[in-house]
């Protein structure tokens, strides 16, 4: 049986002060993750050569398995190992040969970093952008999927989107748009920063060219720690991030080898990834996950019915632990700096398009108590508005 909630807040660090209500940002670290990275930084200083010329090769490549395990992936061999998905989505988006005219599709829920990579890339070679508005708020899958299909043309040469949305914390359909995107010969390439802790994951059902995902999120790994997973087809022009000692174009193992040793960086984050699955394991997560969705459905009834929130998402394609929700306020930064300075909560806002939104995270540690005094603090923000 799973822990409370109450006894998961023991598990992790955070400031007992504090309403974290923003896993979705940085993610979390539970102690018994960050006592084994701790331990492995001593081990790094004791011996320093020992440890990275001539053990980590070999635990680098039981920590490519073990997420292979946990993605579906056919072998540690398909997995590139990186410190976040901004940097494996670098590595594939410059990789790629564009020419003049071709077209990216990318949809308008994206997150900005990404966007600004992809106008990067776009603007060297010479294509186009083409963004696939989403309905707001989007009441099903096949809306999402047809608002994105019906962008396609024969120019498209990409498909970019997320697993599960940033700003605004839609599930989006990848399998289905995928399948699309091989049909009209586009590559396909899913950011799935939210995805891994968050749901099931089984990549080559899902039919994608790339996924790349964090581990320091939704699974509670120490921040550093992310992966690619491409097919074999992509793996044969995907470059990596850095060229060094394991680049290698031939081989069962250069692709991980292109995703391999870029220079001296402290590996220990991505060394304890391992332990950040033991402890989902050892602590019945898919009860925990269950348990996160249902306050956060909970949350958002109550945040529509006395705040006037209005979820971004039907329940149907909505994230299982996060939920974003306009409120009826002009400035939402207002809001949250008020929510912060007045009541310690923790949650991110902003503008997204015409309405100002917040976006709740429920993850382990989160219990009713917190949720419920983020929709009393709300009320407060709003009435305290009204009256000026």
């Amino acid at each position: 049986m799973a822990p409370s909630a109450e006894q998961f807040r023991e598990l992790f660090m955070l400031d007992p002060e504090v309403t974290f209500l923003n896993h979705g940002s940085y993610g979390a670290v539970p102690r018994p993750v960050f006592e084994v990275q701790s331990e492995l930084r001593r081990e790094l200083e004791l011996e320093p050569v020992l440890f990275l010329a001539r053990t980590l090769p070999a635990r680098l490549a039981g920590v490519r398995q073990s997420i292979a395990r946990y993605v579906g992936a056919a072998s540690g061999d398909d997995i590139g190992l990186v410190p976040n998905v901004t940097t494996g989505l670098n590595a594939v988006a410059r990789s790629i040969e564009l020419r003049r005219g071709d077209e990216i599709l990318l949809t308008d829920h994206e997150y900005g970093a990404k966007r600004i990579l992809w106008e990067e890339v776009a603007a060297l070679a010479g294509a186009k952008i083409v963004v696939a508005p989403l309905p707001r708020p989007a009441l099903s899958e096949d809306e999402l999927f047809d608002a994105v299909a019906e962008r396609f043309t024969a120019r498209t040469r990409i498909l970019f989107l997320s697993h599960i949305t940033s700003p605004s914390a839609l599930v989006l359909p990848v399998a289905r748009l995928s399948a699309l995107a091989r049909g009209h010969g586009a590559v396909s390439i899913v950011d799935g920063a939210h995805g891994p802790g968050q749901v099931d994951l089984e990549l080559p059902s899902i039919g994608c060219d790339i996924y790349a995902g964090n581990l320091h999120k939704w699974v509670c790994a120490p921040r550093g720690s992310a992966f690619v997973w491409a097919t074999p087809e992509a793996q044969s022009w995907i470059r990596g991030p850095v060229v060094s000692w394991d680049w290698s174009w031939s081989g069962p193992k250069a692709f991980q080898g292109r995703f391999g040793w870029g220079g001296t960086t402290d590996p220990t984050a991505l060394l304890s990834v391992p332990a950040a699955f033991r402890f989902q394991r050892e602590h019945a997560w898919r009860q925990v996950r269950r348990r996160c969705n249902r306050l956060s459905l909970a949350t958002m009834d109550a945040l529509e019915t006395e705040v006037g929130a209005v979820p971004l998402a039907a329940v149907e394609v909505r994230a299982p632990q996060m939920a974003a929700f306009s409120i009826p306020c002009p400035d939402p930064d207002d809001v949250r700096r008020y929510l912060w300075q007045r009541h310690r909560i923790e949650i991110p806002g902003e503008r997204f398009y015409d309405r100002s939104v917040l976006r709740l995270s429920v993850q382990a540690y989160t219990r009713e108590t917190d949720c419920e005094r983020l929709v009393e603090a709300l009320r407060q923000a709003i009435r305290r508005r009204r009256a000026r």
